[in-house]
Parts: C-alpha cells; structure tokens; sequence
C-alpha cells in the first residue's frame, strides 16, 4: 500500500548538515527522519513513484546556526526509499526556519503542524505532498 498523500510527521533533534564532518551523526540524523516517517506510514509501505513535493520548516530552540539550506539533503535522503523510490522524484523543496522571538501568523495550520508549533524544540516539520504544483494553483 502506497503512502495516503499529504503526509505529515515531525522529526524531534536538530538537523544535521550533510557537509558535516561526522559521518556517523549525518546516518543518524537520517535514521531519526526514517523512524519519524515510519511512525505515519501504513503498514508494509510501498514507496511511491509519483512526483512530490516537501515541506521543511525547522523550529529550533535558539537562534539557528548554519544555512537554513544544509537540512534539505540528508532529510529527504531519509525518507528515499521508504516514502518514495529516489529523490530524484522531488520536484519542490520548501524550507524555511521559524526561530524563537519570531511571531508567525499561520492562516490554517494542520493539527501536525500546530503540534510541532508548540511541542517540544528543537522540531523539524515535514510535510509530502503528491501535487508538486498545489502551492502554483492556489
């Protein structure tokens, strides 16, 4: 059974930077993604094909240090495999930081979202969606 899209998990730590040094914190870091995932995922998933679409918003529980950037790569290298076949397959990346002393007015979060809004810090919000152009059309 294919994964029921938009899928929504949060990752608890602090993304790892795949220019890091440590090879063994780069694997963890995508394990804790795979582990989060599973957690959402139907039981015996078959890794979807279709084109996707990922949205990353990081909350840290302080000021972020590095590029808001170096958290794409191992996080959805966490997730091939499991969600999807290959990376290859994103065909959008949103991400974005949400540091503290920063007030964000969402319109409409989902209840995941709203979770990793007020749940423990540090948090990584992931969200998969099947329509890469659904953010296009609105």
């Amino acid at each position: 059974m294919e994964p029921e899209f938009p899928l929504e998990f949060i990752v608890l730590g602090t993304p790892v930077s795949f220019q890091r040094k440590r090879t063994k914190a780069k694997q963890e870091w995508k394990e804790l993604v795979a582990s989060a995932a599973r957690e959402v995922l139907p039981e015996m998933p078959f890794a979807t094909e279709r084109p996707l679409a990922v949205t990353l918003y990081y909350f840290p529980d302080a000021p972020m240090e590095g590029d808001v950037d170096n958290i794409v790569k191992l996080t959805l290298d966490g997730m091939s495999r499991l969600i999807y076949v290959d990376d290859a397959q994103i065909e959008r990346v949103v991400v974005q930081k949400f540091e503290p002393g920063r007030v964000v007015a969402f319109g409409n979060p989902s209840e995941v979202l709203t979770r990793c809004m007020v749940g423990e810090k540090p948090a990584l919000y992931v969200r998969i969606s099947d329509d890469p152009h659904e953010e296009v059309r609105a």
